[in-house]
């Protein structure tokens, strides 16, 4: 075994692997310099998901003409200059890697200017290496243009996801970055389709607003507080609106996202109690320590962070949500103020005067029956059956047989048939027509019971509405023939832009489910029709976007046949979970026979058992 050293060129291209990960790992490196260097307005530029195009502009110090060639260089960097630096970071870049690692992979334009310099420089990489200078007329700032990211890489490039999917991964970076500034200006075009146009906001929260909408922004608690250790401040959702899918949840520190688990933990332990098992809420939670408490040169990414403290830190988040929750009322609140509210007497030795007048009295007869021929009006005419003329043997139903009629006939024409008292068989009415019962009992909306030959069956309802969805979704996608259930009121949902594509990219697998859901505006979807056996509630509905998000955002296979059956089984188990309740013995019933009559009704599609069978043998072992 021969040891050697790696080629610069190959050595570049692994460390690029460590930064560069998709199109949104060469926004979020450009964007974060563009902070750092003072700008108050960038605009972020894609074509293709990123693929073809990642421009971002900044009107920031700009670069001289050398260190616009520098700056490509491996760990060049103006933020550090000793290893003592390294723990008293308040920048974002520090490394040097960024520029380098996307100069590996991607052809790299750079136009620059400096405040002072006349005229400013247009500097070209590609693969690592420096391919032209030039000077050209800029504005003042840089301009990064970044063209076929992996274009040396093919191996890499192939492992890119569609262009909507990709561009989701760009709208999440540009939103970290957008919410650790919100006086900076911010931009985001796609494909000449403006995304975002941010001004600078008063507050974080305007910037919230801005970017997820008034819907998140009006729904959340401010939460504040500052110790020895840190400040803490931000914005928490409220208990009541914690959906299934993972969004809105942000942490920063110092200026900067990062991702941790174990403060997340800290986070629900808060909501302990309050919100269902399963559903997560929104949170927005800034963190200020001392630098050297800790540690940012975790991973390349920066996403990960380490404190010196972690419990100390984990303990000041969980005990300020608590409090932030507890001193908020979700509930319906009582008014104490009495301006304004009608003075209520005070009753006391003089009650009489307060007493309200006594009820009037009105003659009633207990006795009196209106279906008594006597208690007809004078004015309706009187019918006499003539004696013979064959009321049935109960004492007169009421029901005229064509026996009768002929008695009556004979009675001659100016007979007529008399009144026949028939109040008291009245609960008997419906006692020759008894509806058929199947025989079949709900038990607590979860399981259906019936008699077959050989015991006692249970059927496991969502298990079986699960079965039937999936069979009748898969021959769905497959020849395209849905059936939809229009809403009778259309339900409009925020999804948020960073979900819109993945609602453009799969609109014709949901339409040939059943969805019928066209966007509204650049974050939000309006949900006209679900599929059949799905409700139209509207809270379900919202419900069920949710689960559709996690479900499109989820990998999927690259064989039509194994995705169709992936996509199949995710919205059948959404439906099942998310339909209406079992109300009748009918319903239960049409329910067992829609299940037998699927290919294969013992199972579901994942392999779990929906249908079970007690012998009578076991029953008699109870006894």
């Amino acid at each position: 075994m021969e040891i050697r050293i790696l080629p610069s060129n190959i050595a570049n291209v692994i460390a690029a692997g460590e930064v560069v990960e998709r199109p949104a790992s060469v926004v979020k490196e450009l964007m974060e310099n563009a902070v750092d260097a003072g700008a108050d307005n960038i605009a972020v530029v894609i074509s293709d998901g990123g693929r073809t195009l990642i421009q971002v502009i900044d009107n920031g110090c700009g670069m001289s003409p050398d260190e616009a060639v520098l700056c490509f260089e491996r760990h060049a960097t103006s933020k550090i200059s000793t290893a003592e630096d390294l723990m008293d970071i308040h920048t974002f870049g520090f490394r040097g890697e960024a520029l380098a690692s996307i100069a590996a992979v991607s052809e790299v334009t750079l136009k620059t200017r400096r405040s002072e310099d006349e005229v400013g420089c247009e500097v070209r990489f590609s693969d690592s290496v420096h391919r032209s200078t030039e000077a050209v007329a800029a504005p003042k700032g840089s301009n990064f243009a970044v063209r076929n990211i992996f274009y040396n890489v093919p191996a890499r490039r192939k492992f890119l996801k569609s262009d909507n999917v990709e561009l989701k991964h760009v709208i999440s970076e540009f939103t970290r970055v957008a919410l650790t500034r919100p006086d900076i200006g911010f931009s985001l075009t796609s494909n000449g389709k403006d995304i975002y146009v941010l001004k600078p906001a008063m507050s974080l929260k305007f910037r919230i607003q801005d970017l997820l909408g008034t819907g998140v922004a009006d729904q959340v608690l401010d939460i504040e507080a500052e110790t020895s250790v840190m400040k803490l401040y931000g914005y928490i959702g409220r208990p009541d609106l914690a959906r299934k899918s993972l969004g809105n949840q942000y942490l920063f520190v110092n200026g900067r996202y990062f991702r941790s688990p174990y403060l997340h933990k800290a986070v629900m332990k808060g909501y302990e109690n309050l919100i269902p098992e399963g559903v997560t809420p929104s949170y927005f939670i800034y963190l200020e320590l001392d630098p050297h408490s800790v540690d940012v040169n975790v991973s390349p990414r920066k996403t990960e962070v380490k404190f010196e403290d972690d419990s100390v830190v984990f303990q000041i988040v969980y005990a300020c949500i608590r409090e932030a929750l507890g001193k908020n009322s979700f509930g319906a609140s009582i008014d104490f103020e009495r301006e304004g509210v009608p003075d209520i007497p005070v009753i006391g030795r003089h009650y009489e005067e307060f007493r309200p007048a006594a009820e009037p009295d009105v003659p009633a007869d207990p006795g009196y029956n209106p279906f008594d021929a006597d208690g007809l009006s004078s004015g309706i005419p009187r019918f006499d059956v003539p004696v013979g003329s064959g009321e049935t043997a109960r004492g007169g139903s009421g029901v005229k047989t064509s026996h009768d009629a002929g008695a009556a006939e004979h009675a001659g024409a100016g007979a007529y048939p008399r009144i026949v008292d028939r109040h008291d068989n009245y609960g008997k009415l419906f006692e020759d027509s008894v509806l058929p019962s199947k025989s079949v009992i709900v038990l607590q909306g979860k399981y259906i019971l019936t008699a077959v030959r050989s015991g006692l069956m249970a059927v496991n309802v969502r298990r079986a509405m699960e079965r039937i969805l999936y069979e009748r979704f898969l021959k769905s996608i497959k020849a395209n023939a849905h059936t939809t259930q229009t809403a009778l009121f259309p339900v409009s949902v925020h999804v948020g832009a960073e979900n819109m594509p993945l609602f453009e990219e799969y609109s014709q697998l949901l339409s040939s489910i059943g969805f019928d859901i066209s966007p509204f505006g650049k974050d939000t979807v309006v949900v006209n029709g679900v599929p059949e056996g799905y409700s139209v509630e509207e809270g379900k509905v919202r419900t069920v976007v949710s689960d559709i998000i996690l479900a499109l955002s989820d990998g999927h296979p690259d064989l039509p046949e194994m995705m169709a059956s992936a996509m199949a089984e995710k919205f059948a188990k959404i439906g099942a979970a998310e339909a209406d309740h079992l109300t009748s013995s009918a319903e239960a019933q049409r329910l067992i026979d829609n299940l037998f009559s699927c290919g294969n009704a013992e199972f579901t599609s994942s392999g779990h058992r929906t249908v079970a069978i007690l012998p009578v043998e076991d029953i008699d072992r109870k006894f």
